[in-house]
């Protein structure tokens, strides 16, 4: 190999690791900052107790991200695995190319802009005031897409022989398509599901707008009445100049992040049961 070229691929080299090091340690280093604060903040009262004021505990943010979450996951989920049958088995054509292109869109879409024209037709000019419902629809819209998305993959793994063993065994098109070429994707629809239900937990701006806040247990109405959530204690409560506020809102981090991650780990294991 010629000296130039020798020369060249170790500056390359060399300057792949220091990318590497300047995106990772400082990941690292707010990983640590978060998970070892959050870790020394939790205990039976962060579990047990509502939030009250700035102290207290953290039991309606939980349930009220539960909630959330749930309720979009419950809204999204049979849209978005639906519209992925739909791509993947009759999306050939020029509609099925328009509408991957708008999931392609709505997912680079910034999540605050959702949460404003949610904040405008549903909160305002519906009336439901910030509630849960407007919450759990607008983090729909968020995840519909990647749900969609990943189903369409998933379905396009199915080898043709799968398809031609049910039609040759008489089976009509709903069935081939229902009860034989999903069910085969399941670990890959799962797959997108859980992500989806992953990026709905990590999500604020969306619901500053249209879930509000509440330090109350989750009352069971569905509007008129805000809900807590533990996104909103992260950023509201960090910059409060109390301990007890830094205290919560580093408890709650560790909570979402340890979600996440368990979230991210199960979808990681069913891909590569998938693949």
């Amino acid at each position: 190999m010629p000296r130039g070229r020798r020369y060249g691929n170790a500056l390359f080299g060399v300057a792949c690791t220091l990318a590497f090091v300047v995106v990772v340690v400082p990941l690292v280093d707010i990983l640590w900052t978060v998970l070892s604060r959050g870790a020394q903040a939790l205990n039976w009262t962060v579990f047990s107790q509502v939030t009250n004021g700035i102290s207290g505990g953290l039991l309606n943010a939980i349930e009220g991200t539960l909630v959330l979450s749930g309720g979009a996951l419950l809204l999204a989920a049979p849209i978005g695995v639906l519209a992925g049958v739909y791509l993947a088995e009759y999306g050939a054509g020029a509609w099925g190319r328009l509408v991957r292109f708008l999931a392609d869109v709505l997912t680079g879409v910034p999540s605050i802009v959702l949460g404003y024209f949610s904040y405008v037709t549903l909160v305002e000019e519906m009336g439901w005031q910030f509630s849960a419902l407007a919450g759990a629809i607008t983090l729909a819209m968020l995840i519909v897409p990647y749900i969609a998305r990943f189903t369409e993959l998933a379905m396009r793994q199915n080898p043709p022989s799968l398809r031609e063993a049910a039609y040759a065994l008489g089976c009509k098109e709903p069935q081939v398509v229902f009860k034989v070429l999903l069910p085969a994707a399941r670990s890959g629809v799962i797959t997108g599901v859980l992500l989806a239900l992953a990026i709905s937990v990590g999500e604020t701006a969306p619901l500053i707008y249209t879930a509000g806040w509440s330090n109350y247990l989750w009352n069971g109405q569905l509007t008129h009445e805000p809900i807590g959530y533990l996104t909103y204690v992260i950023w509201s409560f960090i910059n409060q100049p109390f301990a007890s506020a830094h205290a919560l809102a580093y408890a709650a981090a560790f909570i979402v992040i340890g979600v996440v991650l368990l979230i991210n780990i199960a979808a990681r294991l069913l891909l590569r049961q998938r693949l």
